[in-house]
């Protein structure tokens, strides 16, 4: 028997008010997303343009897609076609070839602004003084068919949470800098995505408005035997 609905039933019950949870259904089966949203689950994450595509195309049509993997310039128009939410923007090169693109296909799409927050190199991101040396304020009034909706984070991978914590506090303070120094008269910079299924509980703690979560919904990933 399946544990996803109970397991997303007591991961609500464990989240205050205002978080979303975003299920991350990378490398699961489209069966396996359409339990989650039987379960009450309305927002869901890919990492990759073709999965979300092909799983949205049999999925039904209220589920608000995120992007949450890296994002390169050629998947851009897809990108823009398949998804409601662009959580990984790491670049202003890829914030503008989003805007040129949703402005072609008459539409806005929203963003969030992936920060380089963990020790790993093999993360990508923003660095937190590019964030700070830049005016969104004045970008976003150049790019018309983007919303920049906050930041997005991952954190170290390491069960030292002490130094979790300690990037995902200094990400929520960029957040508040930012919001106040750019944003302040816009009421769409809300959105601070940290935390996953390993990490949620302190990125809440912290002061994160989405989470992304996997495994803790859907157990751990099968390993294919070559």
């Amino acid at each position: 028997m399946s544990k996803i609905g109970p397991n997303i039933q007591n991961l609500l019950k464990s989240l205050p008010p205002g978080v979303t949870v975003v299920a991350v259904t990378k490398t699961r089966s489209s069966e396996e997303a359409l339990e989650a949203y039987n379960s009450g689950l309305r927002v869901f994450g890919e990492n990759r343009v073709q999965e979300l595509t092909a799983k949205k195309a049999v999925l039904p049509p209220d589920i608000i897609w995120h992007l949450i993997g890296h994002l390169q310039t050629n998947k851009v128009r897809q990108a823009v076609a398949a998804a409601s939410v662009i959580e990984s923007v790491d670049s202003l090169r890829l914030l503008e070839a989003l805007s040129m693109e949703a402005q072609r296909q008459e539409r806005v799409i929203d963003c969030l602004l992936q920060v380089h927050i963990a020790t790993e190199e093999t993360k990508s991101g923003f660095t937190i003084g590019e964030i700070e040396q830049t005016n969104w304020s004045f970008l976003s009034g150049t790019l018309h068919s983007v919303r920049i909706r906050g930041l997005m984070g991952m954190a170290t991978f390491t069960h030292d949470m002490e130094k979790v914590r300690s990037e995902f506090r200094s990400l929520a303070r960029l957040f508040s800098e930012t919001r106040n120094r750019c944003f302040n008269n816009n009421p769409q910079f809300t959105e601070l995505s940290m935390g996953m299924s390993g990490d949620w509980k302190v990125a809440i703690e912290e002061g994160s408005t989405m989470v992304r979560i996997g495994t803790l919904i859907f157990g751990e990933r099968k390993i294919k035997i070559k």
